[in-house]
């Protein structure tokens, strides 16, 4: 089988580089047949994905964190949610926040990754497309996919602190943990105007909104859903009217990873649809731990899912 390996030197800030030779050589060493390109910019691997599926690669390899992993998953599908090949998706984790690899059971360890690359094992894993706008005054939307999360409201300012550094300082669990404190004591929650499977509903004094998939979502935030017990698409975790008090308990119910009881402040609901009317004062989204674009936008199940790699049970 034909492997195209994708390396970003610059995960983990930076230091992913010193890994790339290591994981060459391993690879080599376990006889996969491989070749590879290493990205410059964030946009390349994306760009990589693309051209490694048009010739037909049998496995595509996300070397690098979530964003990369992000990027790489992108080039798989067209922009009306299609699926564009039959390649594999694999993964060797160099990144700081491994969420990915935490929801769907991909080792973290290089010489783990690889032993199931060479296996090939694989499941299906359902995909999230949405549409929204690149810039803020854009007219043209464009069309991409998450595996995770999306967040609109204080998640987005959460994720754009969160890498511009702070984490490489305090670390990825505290380092996102000072982020939302800062952000929480700046930021001015409003109202928010969304169709729900189509069911339009306002949510006022919203400070974030969470469509998601999985139960780890950033950098130790866990939800905990039941999404199949709910044959929805998505869980919907919406945080609004809060307080000192409210937040304390807010903070405590996300890290800890329990059971959501709806409150004041926070619930859990579900849905398969769900459109995001443009906001000119919170207006910023993002999807996988990176700022992405602004709204509106539309979220939904893409129309193929994603077969990846990974350990078919145990622990990670």
């Amino acid at each position: 089988m034909k492997h195209f390996v994708i390396f970003n030197p610059g995960a983990r800030d930076g230091r992913g580089k010193k890994k790339i030779t290591k994981i060459i050589k391993l690879l080599r060493k376990n006889n996969i047949d491989f070749e590879y390109k290493i990205t410059k910019t964030f946009d390349d691997a994306y760009k990589f994905s693309k051209e490694a599926i048009q010739k037909f690669y049998d496995v595509i390899i996300a070397v690098g964190g979530d964003g990369t992993i992000n990027q790489v998953i992108n080039g798989f599908f067209d922009d009306d949610g299609k699926k564009i090949s039959s390649s594999l998706f694999g993964v060797i984790y160099t990144g700081t926040s491994p969420d990915f690899c935490k929801n769907y059971n991909i080792p973290i360890k290089i010489e783990k990754a690889i032993s199931i690359i060479k296996n090939k094992k694989h499941k299906p894993i359902k995909i999230g497309k949405i549409k929204f706008m690149k810039n803020c005054n854009d007219t043209i939307c464009i069309t991409r996919y998450f595996t995770c999360c999306a967040n609109i409201g204080i998640g987005a300012s959460l994720a754009q602190n969160a890498n511009s550094g702070i984490r490489k300082i305090f670390g990825d669990f505290f380092g996102t943990f000072i982020s939302l404190i800062k952000v929480l004591f700046v930021y001015r929650a409003n109202n928010f105007e969304i169709l729900i499977d189509n069911k339009k509903k306002t949510i006022k004094k919203l400070y974030n909104l969470s469509i998601g998939k999985t139960f780890h979502i950033a950098s130790g935030i866990k939800i905990r859903n039941e999404l199949e017990k709910n044959e929805k698409d998505f869980y919907l975790l919406t945080i609004k009217n809060l307080n000192l008090l409210r937040t304390v308990n807010v903070i405590k119910r996300i890290y800890s990873g329990k059971k959501i009881e709806g409150n004041k402040s926070i619930s859990l609901s579900y849905c398969n649809k769900i459109e995001i009317m443009k906001n000119d004062i919170n207006p910023q989204i993002e999807f996988d731990g990176d700022p992405a674009g602004y709204l509106p936008c539309v979220i939904q199940k893409a129309d193929n899912h994603l077969d990846v790699i990974c350990n078919q049970k145990g622990k990670i």
